[in-house]
């Protein structure tokens, strides 16, 4: 039997991403496994003083509690090697990421993640 696949969202600094881990939580029960979500902040961004980060994050730990998530928060000069590391580390089957609202040409987040992990790995959008 094989080992059980996990589920990784990726989520913003936004309480909005709730409906993120919220389908993470959805595809976990589905599949198994664990589900895990992650959020990688710039080396360079100021954490402190900025003022609706920490309550975002905060929130966000709270509600990934509640669906049984383990929440990471890694800073990192580059986010693509950064969520890339972490899907492979923990087994990763399924990615979960929200749906951007700029031009497909200025979002290469999710053509790069999956360059990267390859066919074995699914990404889901979630519409905004």
């Amino acid at each position: 039997m094989a080992d059980k696949q996990n589920t990784m969202v990726c989520v913003t600094q936004q309480k909005t991403c709730e409906r993120l881990i919220r389908k993470g939580a959805e595809i976990r029960d589905e599949m198994g496994g664990k589900l895990l979500v992650i959020h990688v902040t710039p080396n360079s961004l100021q954490v402190l003083g900025n003022y609706h980060q920490p309550e975002a994050l905060d929130y966000l730990y709270e509600i990934s509690k509640a669906m049984s998530a383990e929440m990471t928060v890694i800073r990192s000069k580059d986010t693509i090697d950064t969520l890339e590391e972490f899907a492979r580390k923990n087994n990763v089957s399924t990615v979960v990421l929200g749906e951007s609202l700029r031009p497909s040409k200025e979002n290469t987040i999710v053509s790069d993640l999956q360059k990267r992990l390859g066919r074995n790995i699914a990404i889901k959008i979630v519409p905004v």
